[in-house]
């Protein structure tokens, strides 16, 4: 609804602007020791953490990107077709099925090649030219991780992802960048047990089990939960350490995707940052007022509100005081009917309409007594 006065719209325009900078307050983040102790100094949460939160994007966007690991697999061309075999035709009340030719064996006679036959081949070959890999747009990616990145500094959403972090001291947990010089997988037990992440590596060993299905045939014997991820700045033996562990991953601030902060498109992994990680991110995704540093082109998304909260907003003087007074005249549509198929309307347009049908229809009549009467005088 449009309004004319000036005055009413920049006081509607402070009033949004007042709810977007509360909204879009950027809290302190502690940094914590490997020994789970405040190490005094604080990190400004990254804008990042402020991207919208859209898991309907995530899940497509997880979907294409996860086929781009798949290896191309097909049946034996030949397969089902390395018998001799030829149909015997009509005439003998049998399926017209190529038979396996020659005789004093029970396999002569059989049918052969089709997906309906022992031995034959499968419907519809696979072949290794099937379309296996999708090209998915840079920009929808970036929005995706994005997004993922800042589902990932909300407890509800990582709660609800099955990770236990009921003993974490805050989310997003960032630590000192000591940590990156880890070598020893024992140096990194004690640090997550320290910092009380350890409980979301036991569950990683209670839900290891046998996979169903074929897979577990396949060297894919084994299933299991996924537990943190371990992201930094700098490989100084990090990997090393956290490599043993069931459950953890570790990767490259720079390398973020989608396959590690959302496995199986679903928002919400727990994610341990150091703190040289932590302050890469503006630069990286860019802070909405600055674009990125490292990818050209590209700024945080928008999000759709500033304010969520609709009921307060509409109910504010300063947004119902701008708002033109609502239109109660009801105005009725008019049916327009076929004059030609509707008496009253013809009526209304001519008048003397009626007077042409009713000589229309004497007309009719007489012409009709009049044949009636030269038919009579021919007999």
């Amino acid at each position: 609804r449009g309004s004319s006065d000036p005055t009413k719209l920049i006081l509607l325009d402070s009033l949004l602007q007042e709810k977007m900078s509360l909204a879009a307050a950027r809290p302190l983040i502690t940094v914590y020791s490997d020994k789970n102790v405040s190490s005094g100094t604080t990190v400004c949460l990254p804008a990042v953490f402020k991207a919208p939160v859209r898991p309907d994007i995530v899940s497509m966007i997880h979907n294409e990107v996860a086929k781009n690991r798949r290896q191309p697999y097909a049946v034996k061309v030949t397969a089902g077709h390395d018998t001799s075999a030829a149909s015997w035709g009509t005439g003998r009340a049998m399926a017209r099925i190529p038979r396996v030719k020659g005789g004093g064996t029970s396999r002569s006679g059989q049918g052969a090649f089709g997906n309906m036959c022992r031995g034959g081949r499968m419907f519809a070959p696979t072949k290794t030219w099937r379309k296996w890999h999708r090209k998915v747009p840079t920009a929808q990616k970036r929005y995706a991780v994005c997004s993922a990145i800042a589902a990932t500094g909300v407890p509800s959403l990582v709660m609800a992802k099955g990770h236990v972090i009921n003993g974490i001291a805050e989310v997003p947990l960032v630590v000192e960048d000591k940590v990156e010089s880890f070598t020893k997988t024992k140096e990194a037990v004690v640090f997550l047990r320290r910092n009380k992440a350890w409980a979301d590596v036991t569950k990683v060993y209670q839900t290891r089990r046998i996979r169903a299905g074929k897979g577990k045939l396949r060297n894919r014997r084994h299933v299991q939960k996924l537990g943190p991820l371990v992201i930094y700045a700098q490989d100084s033996g990090i990997t090393k350490a956290f490599r043993n562990i069931p459950g953890v991953d570790t990767i490259q601030v720079g390398k973020l995707n989608l396959l590690k902060l959302a496995p199986g498109g679903h928002v919400g992994r727990f994610c341990i940052w150091t703190e040289a990680a932590f302050k890469q991110l503006d630069g990286l995704y860019g802070s909405g007022k600055k674009p990125s540093t490292a990818k050209q082109g590209w700024n945080l998304p928008r999000v759709k509100m500033a304010n969520t909260d609709l009921a307060s907003l509409l109910k504010s003087e300063a947004i119902r005081s701008v708002l033109r007074a609502p239109n109660r005249k009801v105005k009725h549509a008019v049916v327009r009917n076929n004059p030609l198929k509707n008496i009253r309307s013809m009526l209304q347009l001519n008048p003397y309409a009626a007077v042409q049908k009713k000589n229309a229809e004497l007309t009719a009549a007489k012409n009709i007594r009049l044949k009636a009467a030269a038919k009579t005088a021919k007999k």
